[in-house]
């Protein structure tokens, strides 16, 4: 499908540059953008996502969590290259 965006020429110059810079064409750096943003969990996913991570209360076999351990993955999932 194609897809036609109005955008003033500098902000489509500023956004080539940033392309340019991190090796890739400008529509591929919008396409990336378009399906992260389509691929985005909804709340109850998160939820669903976040209470299979947790055993039920008294199981935790002593594991204790960071807050950098349960969101590495999903920060890098979304993480533009």
């Amino acid at each position: 499908m194609n897809l036609t965006l109005a955008l003033n020429d500098a902000t489509v110059e500023r956004a080539r540059e940033v392309a340019r810079q991190q090796g890739t064409s400008l529509n591929q750096l919008v396409r990336e953008y378009i399906e992260m943003l389509a691929g985005q969990l909804t709340g109850d996913e998160i939820l669903a996502e976040f209470e299979s991570m947790w055993k039920e209360p008294g199981q935790s076999d002593g594991k204790r969590f960071r807050r950098g351990e349960l969101y590495d993955e999903r920060l890098d999932r979304y993480r533009v290259r």
